[in-house]
Order: C-alpha cells, then sequence, then structure tokens
C-alpha cells in the first residue's frame, strides 16, 4: 500500500554517528545544537528569528502570547486544518470565530475574514493548508486595515512561496511543525518563525519558565507565565541534518505535485486547485475534489494506493465550535476533498501508476 504520510529520516550511516555525539556527550537539553539548528532554519527560510519548540502547538500557543490573545477574546480562523490550530486558540482561553473557505483552495478566504471582525477580534490565524499558500496580499491588507496581527500555520507549508518569498517571510508569526509525517522531522517539534527581534527574545523567555537562559537561576526575576516549550539537543542534531537535504526533500513533493497538475487534467469527475496567481504551493499532500469520494477511495485502496480526506473539519468537535457559524463554501468543498500520495517516497512508476488508475474511473 501506497501511504498518504511517511517519515523521512537521515541514512543510518549518518545519522546514527552524530546521534551518538550528542547522546554521550554529558548534555542533551537545550543547548549548542539547538542554537545551531535555530540559525540554520533561519538560513533556510531566509526571513526573520527561528525559535526552535518541543511541538508546533506550542509554537501557536507563544505565537497567540505574542499577538496579546486573551481569555474571552475572539480570533479568527479556518476550521479545515488539523485540531491543533484551534486547540491552542483555546489554550489561552479565546474563542475561535470561523471564517468560511475559498473553494478554489480551500484555504480562508479573505472576504470571509473580514465579514467575520468583530469589536474583540485580537488576530487572524490563517494556514496553508496541504501546503497549498493562502491569498497573503489579501489577509495582509486585512491586517493592516484593521490593526489585527495574522499568525501563519506553515506547518504543511515548509518551502512554499508567495511571490517567491517562502513561508516565513509573510507575517509577524509563522509556525512550523516538525512532527514525525511533515516535510522534514525532528521527532517532534516545531518552529516559531518571529519577524521582530525584541518579540522573539520575550518568545525565548516564555519558552522556558520565564527564565533567561543568559543568567544564573540565583540572577533570575521571573515576569511572566512561562512553560516548558523548548526544543532539546538530540532532535535538535536530527534537524540539523535534515536540514541539509531538506531543498531535495521539499522538492521531491514539488516535483510530485505538479506532475500530477498536469497529468490529472480534464479527468471527468475530477476537479484540480487553482493556486494564487505569484503562489507556489509545497505540496505535502495532493488534494483534489471528486463525485463520489468513498467510491473513489475504496477503488484506490483497491490498488493498493491510499487516500483519504485526512484531517476531520475543526467544527465538528463541540469543544472547538463556538460560534456554530454555517459555512457553505466549506461543506462543499469538504464533501468532495481527497487527497493522494505526493511525497518524497512516490517513484516515477508509481506517479504514472497512480494517474492511470484514476483515469479508469471509480
Amino acid at each position: 500500500m501506497i501511504p498518504l504520510v511517511k517519515t523521512i529520516m537521515p541514512q543510518r550511516e549518518i545519522l546514527m554517528p552524530e546521534l551518538e555525539k550528542v547522546l554521550y556527550s554529558g548534555y542533551v537539553a537545550q543547548g549548542e545544537q539547538v542554537e545551531l539548528f535555530e540559525r540554520a532554519f533561519e538560513k533556510y527560510i531566509g526571513h526573520g528569528h527561528s525559535l526552535s519548540l518541543n511541538s508546533g502547538t506550542a509554537a501557536l500557543h507563544i505565537a497567540l502570547i505574542l499577538a496579546g490573545v486573551k481569555m474571552g477574546d475572539e480570533v479568527i480562523s479556518t476550521a479545515l486544518t488539523a485540531e491543533p490550530t484551534n486547540v491552542a486558540i483555546k489554550m489561552v482561553g479565546a474563542n475561535i470565530r470561523y471564517a468560511d473557505v475559498d473553494y478554489d483552495t480551500g484555504n480562508i478566504d479573505p472576504v470571509s475574514i473580514e465579514t467575520n471582525i468583530k469589536k474583540n477580534t485580537k488576530a487572524i490565524l490563517v494556514v496553508d493548508y496541504a501546503g497549498v499558500p493562502v491569498n497573503v496580499p489579501a489577509i495582509q491588507a486585512i491586517s493592516k486595515k484593521y490593526n489585527i496581527p495574522v499568525i501563519h500555520d506553515a506547518a504543511h507549508a515548509l518551502g512554499a512561496k508567495f511571490n517567491n518569498i517562502k513561508a516565513g517571510g509573510h507575517f509577524p508569526y509563522t509556525v512550523f511543525s516538525l512532527q514525525a509525517i511533515k516535510h522534514i522531522t525532528t521527532i517532534d517539534g516545531g518552529i516559531l518563525q518571529i519577524a521582530s527581534g525584541d518579540e522573539y527574545e520575550r518568545a525565548k523567555l516564555i519558552r522556558w519558565f520565564g527564565i533567561d537562559k543568559k543568567k544564573t537561576r540565583l540572577k533570575n526575576n521571573i515576569q511572566f507565565q512561562g512553560y516548558k516549550y523548548h526544543m532539546n539537543n538530540v532532535t535538535a542534531t536530527i534537524g540539523l541534518l535534515q536540514l541539509r537535504n531538506v531543498e531535495h526533500t521539499v522538492n521531491s513533493y514539488i516535483k510530485n505535485g505538479k506532475y500530477f497538475d498536469e497529468a490529472l487534467k480534464s479527468i471527468q469527475g475530477i476537479e484540480l486547485l487553482n493556486y494564487y496567481p505569484n503562489s507556489e504551493p509545497s505540496y505535502w499532500l495532493y488534494t483534489l475534489k471528486v463525485e463520489n469520494r468513498n467510491g473513489f477511495i475504496k477503488m484506490m485502496e483497491a490498488n493498493d494506493i491510499t487516500a483519504s480526506e485526512l484531517h476531520k473539519r475543526n467544527d465538528w468537535h463541540n469543544f472547538l465550535n463556538d460560534f456554530n457559524s454555517p459555512l457553505p463554501v466549506l461543506d462543499a468543498f469538504y464533501q468532495k476533498m481527497v487527497h493522494i500520495p505526493c511525497g518524497w517516497w512516490i517513484t516515477d512508476s508509481e506517479k504514472l501508476n497512480i494517474v492511470e488508475i484514476i483515469k479508469k474511473g471509480w
């Protein structure tokens, strides 16, 4: 069975000696390796300051704190995402107000964002779902017009670009996931990319109990709530090795995604996504809209190919549905949405086979 997602790891002969060095170095907590990984990640993104964390959820939590979101505030978000995107909003005690999606991409619709802005809207949380960039210029314009900060959940979108700028360079806060099945992994982990140097320094305190690691414990004076969200030297070492080949890894997803963009055109029962001009997806998942999704999934599985909608709409969780807002475009999109394998593990012959099987119908 060709899997929908798969963990990538450096070759054993490269990974294990480096892990042994750090494991027996006498210092496995947050240290030099973490610092090196952050600076290497910054270089890859090309913008802002990289704060490494133990999860993408921790990155979302800190981003919301930096954005000033508090108990009883509202955050505009999308229901088409993995649950942590919106669980993090509840972690700061805020309420979630869902905007609808754009039928062309499945991403949050800027028009719906603006419609849903209320007096206590304190942040806008947008997601590059499946690695497809959101409408960056339109969302930036809304943020500027209403003076509301944007948190960019790019957990699916490492290497995605808009106007030739990678995700991480468009908004004040961008979240990346380094969880097991993302483009690259540190086993588990996350990055918060922060535009402001001052906010980056504050975020480092939030990451570690409010304690400044540049001072001794005796000279510290905690001023606000912090957490134990840091990355450690072991996982950072894996991250450093992953970054050696990140361009090749991400480009393999993009190569496969572009192949499907061309090969699946004009097939009866299929609608392809319509990406925004000047946007370049990183295709963590390849998303289709199909008629008779259940039939499509069964047909693919019968041919040893995994296909799935993968994520449950977040507004279908009682805990994450504060306002029970109608989302008619998401209703239409989600009814047809399905993902097929697109990652680094797909061979050229498997890509060809996937397309030929789909062409036969379901």
